[in-house]
């Protein structure tokens, strides 16, 4: 299948081409942007239905349809449709998040691979009925397949790719969006075109000539798109401030689903009123803590934290107001404890907070900060009672450890509560 070539060499031509491509270019963003902006009314299914349907068309013209200038050949379903296709996949995740923006990707990679599916389905039909005057060209749908097939797979990867890389990049140039936009997007065209012209050489025999002269005009889309982007964002829609992530790792969690199922994994993991750790995890993480601690010559403390007089609180202003206590403590002790440590609900209106790296001769210090942020919580309603033990001294493993701080919370209670016991009182 040898791709069309359209003749002549004059500058007149090479203008018309060139404007042609600009103007399909505007048309493409201009609609593609309009649905976007709509989307809190109309609902981000239009948008995502109107990227993923010209797929097909955006294939066959790769494949058979150039305008030929004088650096090359161009295909205007590669360079306007695709590229703009992925200039807008990037502006989705400039104005929502990774959890939207993977909504096109995902669909775009399973509806293509449908057709595709349905498509060699037909084919165990053979010879189809024969009209006058019109026959289908079985030749072409299997060579666009073929390029579908590919297409679709370069798509999703530069998909998740640009949005990583963008990530990355924006971390590095300081927020610098527009910059990030055309860099990232100028450099997943540059990969996809060297990979999808690949398939067309095989498929089509499409000459050399494509190569480069698609990639000049890839780079091309790439700053015609980003200044369109650029002004979108800056007279149609306002980008939000991004929450800040984990890097990109987190954003790559987000697109490839990794973020949904640990978020599913933690909620089994958490506690459901207060969002602590739960006393399963710390059946689990707590030996495991105290094993890496010991294997690295760490110290390593626990503390039971006791909320004073809940029953009494329940009773009194009912089971939401104790309910709202809880919640209130949990945030109060997740303030004053380091990122590393971990808070866990041990019982009622038990907590254990583990860590580590803090020396047995401090942890008494560390016990005080959470005893006051407790109080701190509600006003001054709410106190807390606190035993403490530390590994070696009082317990080589953590049964040991979790008995000597209970044993010590008693002693805490008993002697007045709103306390912190520990080995030296």
């Amino acid at each position: 299948m040898a791709p069309a070539r359209v003749a002549g060499g004059t500058r007149e031509l090479d203008l018309r081409g060139l404007l042609l491509l600009l103007l399909q270019a505007i048309l493409y963003f201009a609609v593609m942007a309009g649905l976007l902006r709509l989307r809190r009314r109309l609902g981000i299914g239009v948008f995502v239905c109107a990227l993923g349907v010209m797929h097909f068309l955006e294939t066959y013209l790769a494949a058979v349809f150039f305008i030929e200038l004088p650096f090359g050949l161009i295909s205007p379903g590669s360079t306007v449709l695709f590229s703009g296709k992925l200039a807008m996949i990037l502006l989705l995740y400039l104005l929502e998040d990774g959890e939207t923006v993977r909504q096109p990707i995902y669909g775009l990679l399973i509806g293509n691979m449908l057709m595709v599916g349905l498509v060699l389905l037909l084919r165990l039909y053979d010879p189809p009925a024969t009209l006058t005057g019109y026959n289908p060209d079985l030749a072409l749908i299997d060579h666009v397949g073929v390029l579908m097939i590919w297409g679709t797979t370069l798509l999703f990867i530069d998909s998740i790719a640009i949005i990583v890389l963008f990530d990355a990049i924006v971390r590095r140039l300081r927020g610098q969006v527009v910059l990030s936009a055309l860099l990232s997007l100028a450099a997943i065209l540059t990969f996809d075109q060297i990979l999808f012209f690949v398939g067309l050489q095989l498929v089509a025999g499409t000459p050399a000539s494509a190569l480069f002269g698609g990639w000049i005009a890839k780079m091309g889309a790439a700053v015609a798109f980003t200044a369109m982007t650029a002004i979108y964002l800056r007279w149609g829609e306002q980008r939000p401030a991004s929450p800040e992530t984990g890097g990109v790792a987190d954003v790559f969690s987000k697109l490839t689903y990794r973020y949904r199922y640990e978020e599913l994994l933690n909620r089994s993991r958490t506690d459901a009123l207060t969002g602590a750790w739960n006393r399963q995890q710390l059946d689990v993480a707590g030996p495991q803590h105290l094993a890496q601690a010991a294997a690295r010559g760490r110290a390593f403390g626990l503390a039971i934290i006791d909320i004073d007089h809940f029953k009494q609180l329940n009773d009194s202003l009912g089971h939401q107001a104790g309910d709202a206590a809880l919640v209130g403590a949990v945030v109060a002790m997740k303030s004053s404890i380091r990122p590393g440590d971990q808070i866990f609900r041990y019982g009622g209106d038990e907590f254990v907070v583990i860590c580590g790296g803090v020396p047995a001769e401090d942890f008494l210090a560390y016990a005080e900060r959470l005893r006051a942020a407790v109080a701190q919580a509600d006003g001054g309603a709410l106190t807390a009672s606190i035993g403490i033990a530390t590994f070696p001294g009082d317990g080589a493993d953590f049964g040991e450890l979790i008995r000597a701080a209970d044993a010590r919370l008693y002693a805490a209670k008993r002697d007045g509560r709103n306390r912190v016991a520990s080995g030296t009182m």
